[in-house]
């Protein structure tokens, strides 16, 4: 039987973390995947880095890895006469089992002196997918792909509508398979909600910048804006200020029992950066005839403080 140094091959020390196990994996995964890697060995490398990470991510494989490694195995060995007991298959497939099938028929918590036959679920994955806010409304099909014991396994996944940022969606019996009669395991997937161009989710609801002209904002105005669905046409009221906020009832994003959150517009009143004559002419007798003062709290309290001194 040939050893395998399974943390050479992903390029770790032999105290590495779970989640540098992980890491090295991923990394290593897609560097080298066929449908990625047109490159000499890539694949090769692929299912190499695949049975390393079955191993070392699963506590009880490891133990028993470790623990032949601790016994000064390496190149092809002759495992122990405990191990023999241990497995079930007898001497003539024992010779011509490999080591990753050794190491997951023994499955040892505390090492290779543990029963093989206690019925164990498999591993559970966990994986994130990223969504558009407009996709919450109706929900989308996504295909995910992932190792389960060096084997790469395709799914398609029905996301519902109106789900929510952090949220993780369970599918029930997808993940590793199970250990001698034991439950496959379960593959959650958390959701990620992609930044929008336009609106920020505070929970339910979304908020967006609305820019108004400044006699927009004094006169009143009906300004069409975008949705997560069809544009509509929002009245704005006559002496809006900016900093204040509309509320666009129903056009947010799903809640519970399908009831939708709001759109609230935060006004952001905008100025020309450059006028021409005529305009600055007209801007210029508005100023001479408004009696309006932007700053007259700050004003008076100027004049008091002057008279004060």
């Amino acid at each position: 039987m040939q050893f395998t140094d399974y943390y050479a091959v992903l390029g770790l020390a032999k105290n590495a973390d779970l989640d540098a196990i992980k890491k090295a994996y991923r990394s290593l995964a897609r560097k080298n995947h066929p449908d990625v890697s047109q490159d000499a060995g890539a694949e090769e490398r692929f299912k190499a880095a695949a049975q390393a990470y079955a191993i070392l991510k699963d506590p009880d494989k490891r133990a028993a890895y470790d623990a032949l490694g601790a016994a000064g195995a390496q190149g092809d060995f002759v495992p122990p006469p405990q191990w023999r007991a241990q497995y079930q298959g007898g001497d003539d497939a024992f010779e011509d089992l490999n080591l990753e099938d050794l190491l997951a028929s023994l499955h040892a918590r505390s090492g290779p002196s543990a029963r093989a036959s206690t019925p164990r679920p498999g591993q559970d994955f966990e994986d994130t997918i990223s969504m558009a806010l407009r996709d919450t409304l109706n929900g989308m099909r996504v295909p995910i792909t992932w190792m389960d014991d060096g084997q790469s396994k395709d799914l398609m996944v029905d996301i519902p509508a109106g789900v929510r940022q952090g949220q993780r969606i369970r599918l029930r019996g997808k993940g590793g398979k199970g250990w001698h009669g034991g439950p496959p395991g379960d593959y959650y997937l958390q959701v990620v909600l992609a930044p929008d161009p336009v609106f920020t989710p505070l929970g339910h609801d979304l908020l967006f910048h609305l820019d108004l002209a400044p006699w927009e904002a004094v006169l009143g105005a009906e300004v069409q804006i975008a949705t997560l669905q069809d544009p509509v046409l929002l009245t704005v009221p006559a002496g809006s200020q900016a900093g204040h906020k509309l509320r666009l009832k129903a056009h947010g994003l799903p809640g519970p029992k399908g009831v939708r959150g709001d759109m609230l517009a935060v006004i952001q009143i905008k100025t020309p950066k450059a006028i021409s004559e005529a305009e600055r002419i007209h801007y210029q007798a508005l100023a001479d005839l408004s009696s309006f003062h932007a700053r007259a709290p700050l004003d008076r309290e100027a004049t008091h403080g002057t008279n004060r001194s």
